[in-house]
């Protein structure tokens, strides 16, 4: 955890902590020991971007995360969470979580045991009463914020008045004081509500984003949290007045120099602008330089949304289609393959969906990218080349892309899965994110675990990390077990205050990772 290079040795532990670091055969006799040889022992993994706001609520197991060797989630990110709600506002609450993270609205409504809590502290006390198989940090987000202290005013996105910047700011203050490890924000027009209202507190004035710099300050603890409103280019805000990234980077440097905390953002590369992340880390530095102190939070591998017939697809809003959806999937793909049907959904246009943030409206409008779309399978070495996107193979073949992605999707009994990747693979491989994972400004996170469930399966990112970036790249350099480590153990523990974990360091906390390199495989 601490960047050193990997060395023999035993660990003690006591009652949850270590207590001992030692040489090999150097530590006293264990009442209990586990003979580790040939693997490595590492703390376990510091996830800060997590959503398991909901599922924290029902589940003890906390998977995928536990599974993959996380030992500690950061959840309430991207401005989205449960609490503070008062009585009749869960819906809301609900149908914006499903929105934005694309978790299903029936597991929230009958999982969550709604009615015990109110304020966020008592969430905290909620989460506190439970047993889990790691730990549970949670920031106060945005969103629920606004809604509680304003109303229908808060999620319509009206302009805060000062009178209710200042209550918010000190809900913000209580819920530090009662553990909260933040407040996190989402300024990203892309992040809606299942009806297609924005998250609230998008177009938020500095003036109340201040507010909660200022509750950060007084507290002196905490992280802010926050989507820039041009994470991957360029965004309408009110009024028609667009933001660019660079301009995002300015106000953030402005909130964190206000709150004297750390900033993360999301960082990623774009198609839009594919070398502007570069930009960003270079104005980052000058930036942290002088006084601020932000951290772009970057991913482990690109980010895509993956498809098949039996989740999500380009083509489910069509209307013969839609005809087609209550069928069993093997079924569907068998009338699919029918030349007539096939016919008639290539040749149709989308019908949107009544809910516009649906994330099957989403996909089905979204601009098509065959150059970077593959099937799952190609995805054996995690870093394909060109020549098998769908455009490539679809070239090959004489045919067209959208026909070409078509008759994959039906195939067989209709489980066959393709990804669609959106970012961090403009130049078709990893030089970008090695370049972003091997630059000290930024923070390794964005898995996005408990969110997503069925398009972005990113929460493997701890395993994805030592099977890909330590072992097994062959289309360029890896990046050392030295480095990947830390930066999801002792440097993500740092960020969000926690003092007591992320290094094999006698007084942390014992939670330990034992790892077979060589077997490891998602």
């Amino acid at each position: 955890g601490t960047g050193a290079p990997a060395a023999p040795g035993d660990v003690g532990v006591d009652d949850g902590v270590i207590t001992e670091v030692t040489e090999p055969g150097r530590a006293g006799r264990g009442r209990r020991e586990i003979h580790a040889d040939g693997r490595l022992v590492t703390p376990g993994w510091v996830d800060v971007h997590t959503h398991y706001d909901g599922q924290a609520t029902w589940d003890d197991a906390m998977d995928p995360s536990a599974s993959h060797g996380v030992g500690t989630v950061v959840m309430g990110n991207c401005g989205v969470g449960f609490a503070p709600v008062a009585s009749g506002a869960e819906a809301a609450l609900i149908e914006l979580m499903e929105g934005v993270e694309d978790i299903p609205g029936t597991a929230l409504h009958e999982g969550m045991p709604w009615g015990q809590w109110r304020s966020y502290p008592e969430y905290l006390d909620l989460l506190a009463r439970r047993e889990y198989a790691l730990d549970v940090g949670s920031m106060l987000a945005h969103g629920p914020l606004r809604h509680h202290v304003m109303g229908e005013r808060g999620r319509a996105n009206q302009p805060a008045t000062p009178d209710d910047a200042r209550a918010m700011a000190a809900q913000v203050a209580e819920a530090l004081a009662a553990g909260a490890l933040g407040f996190s924000s989402s300024r990203i027009v892309g992040h809606r509500a299942v009806d297609g209202a924005p998250v609230p507190g998008t177009f938020a004035a500095d003036d109340e984003l201040l507010a909660f710099a200022g509750a950060l300050k007084q507290a002196g603890h905490g992280v802010f949290q926050m989507i820039p409103a041009s994470t991957l280019g360029s965004a309408p805000q009110f009024g028609g007045e667009r933001f660019t990234l660079m301009d995002e980077v300015e106000r953030m440097a402005r909130l964190s120099r206000a709150s004297g905390r750390p900033l993360t953002f999301t960082l990623m590369q774009s198609d839009e602008s594919p070398q502007l992340w570069r930009e960003v880390l270079a104005r980052v530095g000058v930036l942290n330089r002088e006084g601020a102190s932000l951290f772009p939070q970057v991913g482990a591998r690109p980010v895509g949304v993956v498809m098949s017939l039996d989740t999500y697809h380009p083509f489910m809003r069509r209307p013969t289609c839609l005809a087609l959806r209550e069928l069993p999937v093997a079924q569907r793909a068998a009338r699919m393959r029918d030349p007539a049907v096939r016919a008639a959904i290539l040749a149709e246009d989308s019908v949107p969906h009544a809910q516009p943030g649906r994330m099957e409206n989403l996909i089905a409008f979204a601009r098509a990218n065959y150059p970077q779309t593959y099937a799952l399978a190609d995805l054996d070495d995690a870093e394909p080349a060109p020549e098998r996107s769908f455009a490539a193979r679809a070239a090959a073949a004489g045919q067209d892309e959208a026909a070409f992605l078509y008759d994959f999707l039906v195939a067989g009994d209709g489980r066959d899965f393709c990804v669609r990747y959106f970012a961090n693979y403009s130049g078709h491989d990893h030089e970008a994110l090695r370049e972003m994972q091997a630059n000290d400004l930024a923070v390794t996170g964005l898995s996005d675990a408990g969110a997503h469930v069925s398009v972005i399966f990113d929460a493997v990112a701890p395993t994805f990390q030592l099977t890909h970036w330590v072992r097994g790249r062959t289309r360029g350099p890896r990046l050392p077990l030295a480095r990947v480590v830390p930066r999801q153990t002792l440097r993500n523990a740092q960020l969000f205050g926690l003092r007591d974990r992320g290094s094999l360091a006698v007084g942390q906390r014992a939670d330990l990772t034992l790892i077979d390199l060589d077997r490891l495989a998602l």
